[in-house]
């Protein structure tokens, strides 16, 4: 939708996925969208050092999310969610569901 304003499709679908779960990480996104890893990483990196995103570390794992010194983050913000809405509501409703605690072994999906 955005894709061409941002420059790929795994810029679009980073930003969205964390607009959507506020936090993320590349192989989180990468088995959400069924993309490859280094594409993911590579945007993550890019929008890192251009101040867009900011990461931490929980453990072993690198977790992003949007800059909140960032000075066009409302600006942002407001296309994605603009951009989101166009989507279907099915594929809105899967971006927002944040599962992170295990399920039960053999409990029904």
């Amino acid at each position: 939708m955005i894709e061409p304003l941002l420059g790929s499709t795994n810029a679009e679908r980073t930003l969205l996925f964390l607009l959507a779960r506020e936090e993320g990480y590349p192989s989180e996104i990468t088995r959400f969208f069924d993309t490859d890893l280094y594409g993911i990483q590579k945007q993550m990196d890019r929008l890192e050092s251009g101040g867009v995103l900011v990461s931490r570390t929980a453990g072993r794992t690198r977790l992003y999310r949007f800059n909140p010194r960032y000075p066009f983050l409302g600006e942002l913000q407001a296309l994605l969610e603009k951009a989101l809405s166009f989507y279907p509501s099915a594929e809105q409703e899967r971006l927002r569901i944040v599962r992170r605690r295990p399920r039960r072994r053999g409990k029904p999906l």
